[in-house]
């Protein structure tokens, strides 16, 4: 088995064969993978423990004993098996490191323990995951309103939740399972509000035999959605018009279903609607992405085993779009297999072999996610928010309105969005506001997202301390000589 090289001279960069980011299923299974053909393999994870979000806590809840798995569910537990996999393999393990930067080469930025350092991989396998899309409605700025993934972090990782009124509202497979897992932990749910368009409904009928015929998955939703109706709890459908109130913190929500007026006294108002793949590392990389108008979202361009427009990089799993934790599972496999054969420790007929069951899984899988995507799809009044007044750039407090006016006089895309508001340059750099800006700004300007293009990434993608950067170890490579300012197409914004 290759080893990472460690010189000692904490000028030069620790190098390994292959290095995965982010410790979910893809990740795991990328690691599994590749440390399973003798590559030396590093696994950076922000967490404390290996899972993400959709296994999180996996260890310790499976120490809980029978309570907790039955709470979370079989598809849950079923994660501690490729935890221990992971645990049993020759893969580096290295908790609560926070990616900054990744250069196109395989150079990548972290800062753990209280230190930042630069490591070096000869292909890196980034498997970061998917973000809770943001649901800019008036109000969501309130302290009270949460994403539903939050809650369902609080509920995984300690056992919490809230004892407060609270009321759910969006869309997406995650909106019936964690209402269902909250209302069994004993969540004090005053209603649950499906933001559902029924007209997406008719769409997506087409492609249900066949979605059925992919798995469980659809009997599994219809089950939660059973249980949470037949729980005594408000359940609506086809919600629209979600204006959260109050001062300072929340006081209620009110909504329309239908013809009908909804409003409630609650203190804590959990949104979703979907979630969206996480591509800032691969974006500040440089891979090229393109726009999925059937996921609203941007997605690395990848070949079948998640290789990227950088040989050095390849995507896998939730981050190069959303298909689910088994998915995510057979991805990272083919990437960390496919990273293998890159580097020689595999031949080309053992990559086939050895990938075909993943494959299938996927193409299996296939006809499930695109009925899902098709009836799921965010509601125009979630992506290009109609009030004015609604804030779309939290950090910079920028609202519809200021985004449309600078429109008017003449910003076309995201990145001229900067200079002329600041939307997106505050500490989140994007993160909760660059695919609404983006969404905004084409719909002002009459042009598609695609040609709108999305914000330019640059590092660091993640908070790091000058302290932090003082004690560094290993030294990135010297930037490229050039232009300090460099310079760019007068449409940029239309680049990926």
């Amino acid at each position: 088995m290759s080893e990472p090289v460690a010189t000692g001279d904490e000028t030069r960069p620790e190098r390994f064969d292959v290095a995965v980011i982010g410790g979910g299923p893809a990740g795991m299974a990328a690691a599994v993978a590749a440390a399973g053909t003798g590559l030396s393999t590093v696994l950076l994870d922000e967490q404390a423990a290996p899972g993400g979000q959709i296994y999180r806590s996996i260890e310790k809840v499976d120490e809980q004993g029978d309570r907790m798995r039955q709470l979370l569910g079989p598809d849950y537990a079923r994660g501690a098996d490729l935890v221990r996999r992971f645990r049993g393999s020759t893969a580096v393990y290295r908790p609560r490191s926070a990616v900054f930067d990744l250069s196109a080469e395989g150079g990548i930025g972290l800062v753990g323990e209280g230190r930042a350092q630069w490591i070096e991989a000869r292909r890196v396998i980034i498997a970061a995951g998917a973000q809770e899309r943001p649901v800019p409605v008036p109000g969501w700025t309130l302290p009270g309103v949460m994403g539903l993934g939050s809650a369902q972090t609080a509920l995984k990782s300690s056992a919490m939740v809230s004892d407060v009124p609270t009321v759910i509202a969006g869309s997406g497979p995650l909106l019936y399972l964690a209402a269902a897992q909250l209302v069994d932990a004993g969540a004090r749910i005053e209603a649950i509000l499906d933001t559902t368009p029924r007209a997406h409904y008719l769409h997506a009928a087409p492609h249900l035999p066949r979605a059925f015929l992919a798995g469980p998955e659809l009997r599994k939703g219809l089950h939660w959605q059973r249980l949470l109706k037949s729980s005594g709890i408000e359940f609506h459908t086809a919600v629209h018009d979600i204006r959260i109130e109050g001062e300072r913190q929340v006081s209620g929500l009110r909504a329309r279903a239908g013809s009908w007026e909804l409003h409630y006294d609650c203190e804590l108002v959990l949104l979703h609607e979907g979630v969206v793949p996480n591509t800032q590392l691969a974006m500040v990389a440089g891979a090229e992405h393109r726009y999925s108008r059937l996921q609203a979202s941007w997605q690395p361009v990848l070949d079948p085993f998640g290789r990227s427009s950088l040989a050095a990089v390849l995507v896998a799993g939730d981050a190069c779009g959303i298909r689910g934790a088994d998915i995510a599972h057979a991805a990272g496999e083919l990437a960390g297999l496919a990273a293998s054969a890159d580097l020689g420790a595999l031949s080309g007929d053992e990559l086939e072999r050895r990938s075909g069951a993943s494959r299938r899984l996927i193409a299996r899988k296939a006809p499930l996610r695109r009925f899902l995507d098709i009836l799921f799809r965010p509601r125009d009044e979630v992506l290009v928010p109609p009030d004015d007044a609604t804030m779309v750039c939290r950090c910079e407090e920028v609202t519809a309105g200021e985004l449309r006016q600078i429109a008017s006089i003449g910003c076309s895309g995201p990145n001229q969005a900067k200079a002329f508001s600041r939307a997106g340059m505050g500490p989140c750099q994007g993160r909760m506001c660059s695919l609404t800006v983006s969404h905004l700004l084409a719909a002002a300007n009459r042009r598609d997202v695609a040609g709108t293009g999305h914000m330019r990434i640059r590092p660091p993608v993640k908070p790091v301390t000058l302290a932090e950067l003082a004690c560094m170890q290993g030294l990135p490579p010297p930037p490229d000589s050039g232009p300090m300012l460099p310079t760019a197409p007068e449409d940029e914004d239309a680049t990926a």
